[in-house]
């Protein structure tokens, strides 16, 4: 499933490489920017899944500008890689300033149907996606998208592919999505990656690894 793009390659010079002493660049998940699309409305269950279908489907609020941390990650970096979705490009072209990245569909969210409630039952955005990311978590409500099982899977390649493109000495930054960076985060753990900077879940925010 992973791109042809992300090959490992010796890393380009003023980029963090650690080849000589043995050390792994350092791997930076971070969330997209903020998407336009208000969040200050309620909805039942089937208005949620209209509403989250156009999130998948839509880009960046304007105006908003790059935290000069992330601006800073992406310079050093060897590799810089989005997910597929509209608002994680943007992010990168945000952030990229200009340079290469790749797009890989390896890197998208997991999905969030929410459970069939009746239309008396409205909340946010926000709260359906707690309690939709609840239902696919612990009762692996998918409708037939993909399952927790799945997800885990395609985050532990996402972890190994990763770790692959750290081995030489790069430094790799990865815009994408909240919930599925942190599930490939937990495989990184199992590699034997520690997180060493978590900003949490915020918009623009980035959690970073390096190896033990």
């Amino acid at each position: 499933m992973a791109s042809e793009a992300l090959k490992i390659q010796d890393p380009p010079a003023g980029t963090r490489a650690a080849v000589d002493g043995g050390r792994r660049g350092v791997i930076t998940l971070a969330r997209h920017g903020e998407p336009a699309l208000s969040r200050r409305i309620k909805l039942d269950a089937a208005g949620y899944r209209r509403w989250w279908a156009l999130y998948e489907e839509g880009g960046l609020l304007q105006g908003q500008i790059p935290p000069r941390h992330l601006q800073a990650t992406a310079e050093a970096a060897g590799v810089i890689v989005a997910s597929t979705r509209r608002r994680s490009i943007e992010t990168a072209q945000a952030v990229a300033c200009g340079r290469a990245f790749s797009q890989d569909p390896l890197f998208i969210e997991a999905p969030l149907p929410p459970p069939s409630w009746p239309s008396a039952f409205k909340f946010s955005p926000r709260a359906w996606g707690v309690i939709a990311r609840l239902w696919w978590w612990f009762f692996d409500h998918n409708e037939g998208q993909e399952s927790r099982a799945e997800a885990q899977v395609r985050a532990e390649e996402a972890a190994r592919l990763l770790d692959g493109l750290a081995e030489n000495g790069q430094d790799v930054l990865v815009l994408a999505h909240g919930f599925f960076n942190t599930m490939i985060g937990i495989e990184l753990k199992e590699l034997g990656w520690r997180c060493v900077k978590d900003q949490g879940f915020k918009y623009w925010s980035a959690r970073s690894f390096e190896r033990v």
